[in-house]
């Protein structure tokens, strides 16, 4: 299993745009078949920052997520240009 968190930072004013990209990504990511879990939240306090959750069946099953068009469009083509700050935190889990 592959897990993590996307952290991203946008500008206020993009807030309408993200949520809509995201939603959009996320629904055509959890079609896919090595897709565990995606779900993107927004920071209670801090709503220009956008944690994304997300789980792969393994290495193959998150290359193959990276390789869709739906990922090329939104994420690279939408969420990337927006964005201001981006990290990301590989999980292991305990159990």
């Amino acid at each position: 299993m592959v897990s993590f968190i996307v952290r991203l930072k946008f500008a206020s004013e993009d807030r309408a745009d993200v949520a809509e990209t995201l939603r959009l990504l996320a629904a055509a990511s959890r079609q896919e078949p090595g897709c565990v879990s995606y779900v993107p939240h927004q920071l209670e306090d801090d709503p220009d920052t956008v944690l994304i959750y997300e789980q792969y069946r393994d290495a193959k099953a998150l290359a193959a997520h990276r390789a869709t068009e739906h990922f090329k469009k939104h994420a690279v083509g939408g969420l990337y240009q927006k964005m201001r700050e981006r990290s990301m935190e590989n999980l292991l889990a305990l159990v």
